[in-house]
């Protein structure tokens, strides 16, 4: 019998991949977002790939796409704790926001 591919890996590994610059750009969330659908589609072939391990060749792609995912996970629960202490140093919200545009003005960036 041929051997077939997992179906969610390569989707799986990009997710994973993308959830690194979502963290970034939207402090955490994003990354919190892209990874667990990574993370919840690598877990799906883990189950599909348990039932018949002789009928897939690509594991070890899927074994690399969940460490990207845990990764992507961990990077962006730390940027979200890092964006929640932020907020409540500043005052909430609307603190965080002046503090962010006097430093731009400060420097010239605006």
């Amino acid at each position: 019998m041929e051997q077939q591919k997992l179906p969610n890996v390569t989707v799986s590994l990009v997710l994973g991949i993308i959830s690194f610059i979502a963290c970034c750009c939207s402090s955490g969330i994003g990354g919190l977002l892209f990874s667990g659908i990574a993370f919840y589609l690598v877990k799906k072939d883990e189950k599909t790939y348990q039932l018949n391990p002789e009928n897939y060749s690509n594991y070890k792609q899927l074994k690399t796409a969940k460490t990207v995912a845990i990764v992507g996970l961990v990077l962006s629960i730390i940027a979200l704790i890092i964006a929640i202490v932020q907020i409540a140093m500043y005052g909430g919200i609307d603190g965080y926001l002046e503090y962010q545009q006097e430093m731009l003005e400060q420097y010239g960036i605006e």
